[in-house]
């Protein structure tokens, strides 16, 4: 996939139409057709009609609101599986303000495109499993739904690459946490790409409210005991507000971002 697609899909999906994604509405249901209209033009395989997984969850007023997970995957040469995710809610609109989440999660939902395109034509060694979560801002409800009610084994699923914020940072730091817990995964990381630095961290459960273990989705891998890598910066002055659109994402760093990550993938399915 070109830079100039993976752009506009992070510009289609933070932008005003959608109304910042709110899982339960009109437009959340129209950024999932539109995940899953690329991966069937991709080529994906699916596991049910239209890669919908719905699920449903209780808001904090205990209604009941209906989530739809996103899934499609290429076959390996080997059953083990490697999960690539990011989740493509946000939060909606709040006091008539649109928070489009460009950098959460825009960003990472058009990476998950991206990596897709990349191997759709392939023959990966694991089965490669693309996962775009709903209702990671309610409680990683998509997340915890999937690994309740998984389409595979969790057992034959090796680990979980889960991409959540990797648009904005004015440093060209970019971060992987993971590796803390599971050692061996520290090898298949590159340091960096253009610009962008690539460094292993937040992920020490000493830090606190600084370690991500279990922060985006991948800590409901996490919690399975499956190896993780979280990619994502640091809290920036736009985190959670009306201020996280497309304008304000640093474009060559999330380009930077989607080939670090792409080469992390690479790096696993052929040597993990």
């Amino acid at each position: 996939m070109s830079s100039s697609q993976v752009l506009n899909d992070l510009e289609y999906l933070s932008s005003d139409s959608l109304k910042g994604r709110k899982t339960g509405t009109p437009e959340n249901r129209i950024a999932a057709s539109f995940i899953a209209d690329r991966f069937k033009k991709l080529g994906l395989r699916s596991f049910t009609p239209g890669y919908i997984h719905p699920f449903t969850l209780k808001n904090k007023s205990n209604v009941e609101i209906q989530g739809a997970n996103v899934v499609g995957y290429v076959p390996g040469k080997k059953k083990d599986i490697l999960v690539i995710s990011a989740h493509f809610d946000h939060v909606g609109v709040i006091n008539g303000l649109i928070y489009n989440g460009a950098d959460d999660n825009a960003s990472g939902t058009s990476c998950l495109l991206s990596l897709a395109a990349s191997f759709a034509n392939t023959k990966p060694n694991y089965t490669l499993l693309f996962v775009a979560f709903d209702a990671e801002e309610m409680g990683l409800q998509g997340s915890k739904a999937f690994v309740a009610n998984p389409p595979v084994p969790l057992e034959t699923i090796k680990a979980d690459l889960n991409m959540d914020m990797i648009s904005h940072n004015d440093k060209g730091e970019l971060y992987v946490s993971g590796t803390f817990k599971t050692p061996a995964l520290k090898p298949f990381l590159p340091n960096g790409y253009g610009l962008l630095k690539l460094l292993p961290g937040h992920d020490d459960p000493k830090l606190g409210a600084d370690d991500w273990t279990n922060q985006s989705d991948q800590g409901s891998f996490n919690r399975k005991g499956i190896p993780f890598l979280y990619f994502g910066v640091e809290d920036h002055k736009d985190y959670h507000k009306e201020t996280d659109e497309f304008k304000n994402i640093n474009k060559p760093f999330f380009l930077d971002a989607v080939e670090v990550i792409r080469q992390t993938v690479k790096n696993l399915d052929e040597k993990f």
